[in-house]
Order: C-alpha cells, then sequence, then structure tokens
C-alpha cells in the first residue's frame, strides 16, 4: 500500500500543472509521459462526453496512453491522427440487453460483425465488442448453448481478418440486473466451446469485483481466454484512488505475471477533475 499511496500523490502533483484547464493548458505543459510499457493503456471514450475525440485523443498522447476504447465506426480512425489506435470498437455486435443468449439476435450480430469488422482491421483495430444479452427467464445452460452457436457463427469473421470478438462480462449485482455473462466461469466455458483465438473475454474489473471479488487469481487462472480489461473504482465507478476498495497496482502487475499482452482501458465516470483522475489512473496502472 506504501508504493500505491505514494503513486497517487505523484499523480496528484503532477496533475495540478497538466489538468487545471484542460488542453489550452497541458498542450505546453512539457514533453509527453513515458510510460513503462509493461501495461498497454487506454481511455473509455464515453466517459468524457464534455470533451471533444480530438482532445481526448491529444491528452490520452500526451500521457503515455495507447489508445482509445469503444468508438464507433466512422470514429476509428481518429485516434490515428495522435498516434493511438482504437483499442476497441463498436461493431454492431448486438446491445447488453439484446445480445447471443438469443438465436433470434444472431442474424443482426452477424450482419453488423460482417459490415464492420472488416473496417475494424483497416484501421488497425484490434478488438470488438459484443454482449450475452439479459437473462428475462433464460436459464444459464439454454443462454450458453445459444451464446456458442452465435460466436461460432461469426468467429470466421474474426479470425479472417485479424481481429478479436471480446464478449464483456458485466455485474448483475447493482448496474446490469438481467445480464447473463454476470460470473466468469459461465463466461469461461462459453469461450472453451468456441475454442477460437479470435474470440475472448472483456474482462471488467469494475464488474467481476462486486460480483466475485479474487481478482488477481481470477485472472491469472484464466488468462488464455481473457483479450481486454476495463477498469473502475468500486464502488461507484469514478477515479482509481484510496477513496475505493481495489488495490490497481496490485492487480496490473497480476497481469503483468501472467504475461498479458493486450490493452487496459479506464472506463470510470470522472467525479472531478476528468484530465487529472485520467492521469492519476495512468500513473497508477503503470507498474
Amino acid at each position: 500500500m506504501g508504493i500505491s499511496r505514494r503513486r497517487m500523490l505523484e499523480s496528484i502533483v503532477a496533475s495540478a500543472a497538466l489538468a487545471t484547464s484542460g488542453p489550452a493548458l497541458w498542450s505546453a505543459s512539457g514533453p509527453p509521459i513515458l510510460r513503462r510499457g509493461r501495461i498497454q493503456q487506454s481511455v473509455c471514450r464515453w466517459c468524457y462526453p464534455k470533451i471533444n475525440l480530438d482532445d481526448l485523443a491529444a491528452y490520452a498522447a500526451h500521457i503515455g496512453l495507447k489508445g482509445i476504447d469503444l468508438l464507433n465506426p466512422d470514429e476509428y480512425e481518429v485516434p490515428r491522427r495522435y498516434g493511438l489506435i482504437c483499442t476497441m470498437g463498436y461493431a454492431d455486435g448486438g446491445e447488453i440487453a439484446r445480445g447471443l443468449n438469443r438465436v433470434e439476435n444472431h442474424a443482426q450480430i452477424e450482419s453488423g460483425f460482417r459490415r464492420n469488422i472488416p473496417l475494424a482491421a483497416k484501421a488497425g483495430v484490434p478488438n470488438v465488442i459484443t454482449f450475452s444479452g439479459n437473462r428475462a427467464g433464460l436459464s444459464d445452460a439454454e443462454g450458453a448453448k445459444n451464446t456458442v452457436l452465435g460466436l461460432n457463427r461469426v468467429k470466421k469473421i474474426a479470425e479472417d481478418h485479424g481481429v478479436t470478438i471480446c464478449m464483456e462480462l458485466l455485474n448483475s449485482k447493482v448496474n446490469h440486473k438481467e445480464y447473463m455473462c454476470d460470473h466468469t466461469a459461465w463466461g469461461v466455458e462459453v469461450m472453451q466451446e468456441v475454442n477460437s483465438p479470435n474470440v475472448k473475454l472483456l474482462y471488467d474489473i469494475y464488474h467481476m469485483q462486486i460480483m466475485e471479488g479474487d481478482l488477481i487469481d481470477t485472472i491469472q487462472q484464466n488468462i488464455q481466454w481473457l483479450g481486454h480489461f476495463h477498469t473502475g473504482g468500486v464502488p461507484g465507478r469514478h477515479e482509481l484512488n484510496d477513496q475505493q476498495e481495489v488495490q490497481w497496482d496490485g492487480v496490473m502487475r497480476g497481469l503483468v505475471a501472467a504475461n498479458f499482452h493486450g490493452y487496459v482501458a479506464h472506463e470510470f465516470v470522472p467525479a472531478g477533475d476528468p484530465y487529472a483522475g485520467l492521469l492519476q489512473a495512468a500513473n497508477l496502472c503503470d507498474v
């Protein structure tokens, strides 16, 4: 904890110069920050609705991030202006409530992926997102069977274009009450049945801390099925700081020990200065 708190204090001090008024000030605040590179960090665009995408990408590049997460196809190319990539894209691959666990959704999801995965590949987007869908009376066993069918239907599209389809793990306790892919074991069972190098789980650390805890061991035991990570302070999905319960530098070291080489995207909703909070998270996770 001493290391963690020291890094947090360093983050707060550095943030003051960079983040008080956004890009107008930080653009003149010195050279870009160089990261250790053991964790490739990104940031989710939806958490910053009041910041222009170009400004967010420029700031992300300045503080040493690698990309922007969860962009639409018409935005895939924007991060490249700043030496970044879109680390995960939307590709019309279903919705949280309406996803792969129902066969009637498969044709629409396949159509979206056939249209957008080639665009993702062209733009250098390594991952696209999909969802299990809600239970709504459907058993987990039947939902898993249907999800396997749906992923088997689209996995060759991903394999042929070198893009990874990531199904997100979400909590059904606080935020998404009916969501089916709410435990790592259920998601891993589906991944094992599909058994494709281009179909993985998006392990959202915020959601899985709420549902399961035991983060580092769960991640390390299942790392071959995990393709992407999201962060977010627990409780509340706010900044990664000492007001919440996950020791982020420890979890990041667990990822390094598991030889994870993908992306970790910050997906927290800032309660304070958005630039300062993002810089603080980037420093804390740069292990």
